[in-house]
């Protein structure tokens, strides 16, 4: 963001809660981001979003928005085409790049072709996932376009008939879910600040939790983040270079961050997901990627104001 006003004159409205699945957590990194922005000197003011967004910005009349908000309206374009239309600088990721990363399969699609390892996977129904197995177990099943491993189902070996909480997975307009092979192993996460990839996170879910779920995600004690991941170098160069790469080909900007699992026994190492919009509270990942790389929450937040545009 170009200005010649000192942070003190630099009114940042914080965009929060919303109303997706994620509200709850987009309140908490709301709420942090907003306290942190303070603390570094801006004029904050923080929204609540709801449908009438654009009269409250009309409103408020800030220079920047700090997007904080998770889920979908929030990081799959369509806030942010909103805020290109008004001319309001916004933080993180434009329209196309966070459209195409909150939809898993043309994410695949497009990483794919620079060389990210993906799982094989498939695009169905929830009726024909209930009505039998369309892979063999163990796979998981999982909505196309939510974050946070909102509605994921981890189908197991063995497993006789897919079970019924798949019917509770969101389905897109097309009623559509995905269907991937399930990968065994360690949840790795390696992130993009500006140009430049982090170190990386390996994710220890708590014993009672089977995977790094929502409540491993934003529960304290959910889960242990071991950083830097003790994993071989090549595989950490691996990841490194996977992250930066999917995080260019779909066009991001600000932050970034990318989800892996890695199989120790095959070497078998398979992305997951980009996330255009980290979470921001006192559990996430971001934050503390930033913090080992020297960077304060205060300062990442700042930046973020600082690298915000229009036509992103």
């Amino acid at each position: 963001m170009t200005t010649t006003k000192s942070r003190a004159e630099i009114h940042i409205a914080v965009l929060m809660g919303g109303w997706s699945a994620e509200r709850t957590v987009s309140l908490s990194s709301g709420k942090e981001c907003a306290a942190a922005l303070e603390a570094e000197g801006f004029r904050v003011t923080r929204v609540d979003v709801d449908r009438n967004i654009a009269a409250t910005l009309a409103q408020v009349k800030p220079d920047a928005c700090f997007n904080a908000l998770h889920g979908r309206w929030g990081e799959d374009g369509a806030i942010q085409g909103l805020l290109e239309v008004l001319g309001i600088p916004y933080t993180h990721s434009g329209v196309l790049a966070s459209s195409l990363a909150m939809h898993k399969e043309q994410t695949k699609r497009i990483v794919s072709k620079h060389g990210v390892p993906i799982a094989e996977g498939r695009q169905v129904t929830p009726e024909q996932a209930l009505a039998q197995h369309v892979m063999a177990p163990p796979y998981v099943a999982k909505p196309i376009s939510e974050g946070s491993s909102v509605g994921v189902v981890i189908v197991r070996e063995g497993a006789n008939r897919p079970p019924e909480a798949i019917r509770q997975i969101p389905v897109t307009r097309d009623n559509q879910i995905m269907v991937e092979r399930f990968i065994p192993g360690r949840e790795l996460t390696c992130g993009v600040i500006g140009d430049k990839v982090t170190a990386i996170i390996d994710i220890v879910a708590a014993g009672h939790l089977q995977f790094y779920d929502f409540e491993a995600k934003y529960a304290p004690g959910g889960s242990k983040h071991i950083l830097p991941a003790q994993i071989p170098a090549g595989v950490a160069e691996r990841v490194q270079r996977h992250t930066l790469a999917a995080h260019n080909a779909l066009g991001c900007r600000g932050v970034s961050r990318c989800d892996y699992r890695y199989d120790e026994a095959k070497d078998d190492l398979i992305f997951l997901e980009i996330n255009t919009q980290p979470g921001m509270t006192p559990t996430s990942l971001i934050p503390e990627l930033a913090a080992h790389a020297g960077m304060t929450f205060g300062q990442l937040v700042a930046w973020l104001v600082e690298d915000a545009s229009v036509d992103r």
